[in-house]
């Protein structure tokens, strides 16, 4: 069970998708906070907090007297790992199945064999952490496990943006309540898989198991 959201989070969720997705924006006037309030049913202290957040991260512009303005993206320099931590973890892990099917599709055809060797040394560390009933060590092995399959895709970017994406993969599992390793048990096997689907240079078979993975994940 995941940690109930803070209320300002929510609100800086909701403002950071209406400019993302058009509602507000450059140079728009956001509405006020007696408005925000009303909207989101909160205090002002919580409209503050999200605002100052926002401002602090270049996404909107506080203005004594005038107001609170979107900025233009140009000149936003939120780095990417922020920006993620900010999002719903739904959009993140939409986003996660995008970038680990193009990684997979890339490991297929690049994978050597250092890069097998390493995925099946990293199996054998979630299975060792499985059985030892370490969590920790779980998901610092299930993390460096899909790291290791972006590195066989051979494509720098990918993997530079894929390491992004682990600091919050991270966070999350850092974030549950109760965690426990059957959460990593359960999807062993497709690990194992996959990695066997990408040595094979099975496009289809890899695509189908890195999917349900992440089905399995939350």
């Amino acid at each position: 069970m995941a940690k109930a959201i803070k209320l300002a989070d929510q609100v800086i969720y909701s403002l950071q998708k209406d400019i993302s997705l058009g509602k507000y924006k450059p140079g728009d006037l956001i509405p006020a906070e007696p408005v925000l309030m009303e909207q989101f049913g909160v205090g002002r202290s919580t409209i503050r907090e999200a605002i100052k957040t926002l401002s602090n991260a270049g996404i909107l512009k506080v203005q004594q007297g005038a107001g609170t303005f979107v900025c233009d993206p140009k000149t936003t320099t939120e780095p990417l790992d922020q920006r993620l931590r900010r999002a719903a973890m739904q959009e993140v892990n939409h986003v996660r199945q995008l970038l680990e099917v193009e990684i997979v599709q890339l490991a297929v055809q690049h994978r050597q064999q250092a890069d097998l060797d390493a995925m099946n040394s990293l199996l054998e560390e979630r299975w060792q952490a499985i059985t030892a009933d370490d969590y920790n060590a779980c998901a610092d092995a299930d993390i460096r496990f899909h790291k290791a399959v972006a590195t066989a895709s051979h494509n720098s970017v990918l993997a530079d943006l894929y390491q992004t994406f682990t600091n919050v993969i991270m966070d999350g599992f850092q974030q549950r309540e109760k965690p426990h390793v059957s959460q990593f048990q359960r999807t062993h096997d497709l690990h194992v898989q996959l990695a066997a689907a990408i040595a094979a240079q099975q496009s289809g078979k890899a695509i189908e198991t890195v999917k349900a993975i992440l089905e399995n994940n939350f």
